[in-house]
């Protein structure tokens, strides 16, 4: 169980906990898919809004295949899929789970030419009477590619002309060294620093973190609260990323 009330008795003010986690298929650092561990640090973190990348989205298969229905139905989460690439007939997603109703969901293409595809996808989920657009990203590993997915960001999220909620950017942004990319989203979302709730703000590789690859960004009326990337014995082992978990106070306007 979570370590906060979500029923907080100030009626402007919701509380919710959001989290990123690249699952990496669900394979774990012994070499062994089994995405029971991802489910079972799912079920540890118990966030209301998920966002995961390296998803495998087989339907029809087993449950190692078909991995975003599989931690959906267990879970008892509405979610939505955004498909970014297939290798060897596998066709791998972002994936976002929430325990409110989803209203829409869209792919965005955010691939450079000459690179993998790479996506955000976007989830406009009712939280009461309240809208957030959530946006799950996982861009490329070359800085020269991100420089242009910077580019491909602002036009396509951050100047979305239908959004008219409260925007959530989550997800594996692969910007290491601060490049194009972390700016363009800092200047836009001044308010999120997660270096002011997190000791430290490395989370990959998950035994030894040596770089900062995840990141949330958010609007004016989202506030961090607590920050923390969940380390523990099973996270450890399951995938080469720790999640990195937010629990945050929504203050209507």
């Amino acid at each position: 169980m979570p370590d906060y009330d979500r029923s907080v008795g100030v009626p402007k003010v919701l509380m919710l906990r959001i989290a990123t986690y690249n699952i990496h298929k669900g394979r774990g650092l012994d070499g062994r898919v089994r995405i029971e561990r991802i489910l079972g640090v799912l079920r540890e973190i118990d966030a209301d809004i998920i966002a995961l990348q390296e998803v495998v989205n087989r339907p029809g298969r087993s449950l190692q295949d078909y991995q975003a229905g599989y931690l959906a139905e267990q879970l008892g989460c509405a979610y939505t899929v955004g498909d970014t690439r297939t290798l060897r007939r596998t066709p791998f997603a972002n994936v976002t789970l929430s325990r409110w109703p989803i209203e829409r969901a869209q792919h965005i293409d955010l691939s450079v030419a000459g690179r993998r595809p790479r996506g955000a996808l976007r989830t406009d989920i009712r939280v009461g009477e309240r809208l957030l657009h959530v946006f799950n990203v996982h861009l490329g590993t070359a800085a020269r590619e991100r420089r242009a997915q910077a580019r491909l960001i602002d036009e396509r999220l951050l100047k979305a002309m239908d959004v008219s909620g409260q925007r959530i950017i989550m997800g594996d942004f692969n910007d290491w060294n601060h490049g194009l990319v972390t700016r363009t989203l800092f200047k836009e979302f001044h308010l999120t620093d997660l270096a002011e709730h997190l000791p430290r703000v490395r989370g990959y590789p998950a035994v030894l973190p040596l770089l900062h690859l995840d990141h949330v960004y958010l609007d004016h009326h989202l506030t961090i609260e607590k920050a923390r990337f969940h380390r523990n014995r099973r996270s450890l082992v399951a995938s080469d990323h720790l999640p990195l978990v937010v629990d945050l106070t929504f203050t209507r306007a």
